[in-house]
């Protein structure tokens, strides 16, 4: 049965490929996540000056769980600021976009092959459409909820997104489910 599901998972996948770049381009969902800072040019070159190369950094940093412990760490997260960053090398758009393609198609791919676990053919649409879209929940906001737990970045557009990401999907799902 998963192969007769390509269409649903090759259209919602496409769905929502359309549906993040409005929410990013055309409604502005993310315009406030990040800010700018004030002395930025301060911070560019005492960070280029630092020769800082592309990866993710934690300050203040620890190497190991001991140095963590210490006092003079203790100090530095005391007094602050504390914060993640992460240094980009060259940002290529079309590699990103066709990446984020690949995953909702991923996506769509699990959830079609879970759904013929649990559904079978001929279900009708509100079943198919409840199970996906509940699915697709969870795929789409689970990771991000915890992110934000941990890195304090803004999850509500991200939630707004996957729920109109969940609906789509199951909405398709559950009008191209296959008959009996």
């Amino acid at each position: 049965m998963l192969a007769s599901l390509w269409l649903p998972m090759a259209l919602s996948a496409v769905a929502v490929f359309v549906l993040s770049f409005l929410s990013w381009m055309v409604v502005g969902l993310h315009a406030h996540d990040w800010r700018k800072l004030a002395n930025e040019d301060g911070l560019l070159s005492a960070l280029s000056s630092l020769g800082i190369t592309p990866g993710n950094y934690m300050f203040p940093g620890a190497d190991s769980p001991a140095e963590m412990n210490s006092e003079a760490y203790r100090q530095k997260w005391d007094v602050g600021p504390r914060g993640v960053m992460t240094v980009y090398g060259s940002v290529h758009m079309g590699r990103n976009l066709g990446l984020t393609f690949l995953y909702f198609l991923a996506v769509s791919f699990c959830l079609a092959y879970l759904a013929t676990l649990a559904l079978p053919a001929g279900a009708g649409f509100l079943p198919v459409f409840r199970f996906v879209s509940t699915a697709a929940f969870l795929i789409y906001a689970g990771a991000i909820v915890q992110h934000a737990i941990w890195f304090h970045c803004r999850v509500v557009g991200h939630v707004l997104e996957s729920l109109a990401y969940a609906a789509t999907t199951g909405a398709i799902f559950g009008l191209l489910w296959p008959s009996a």
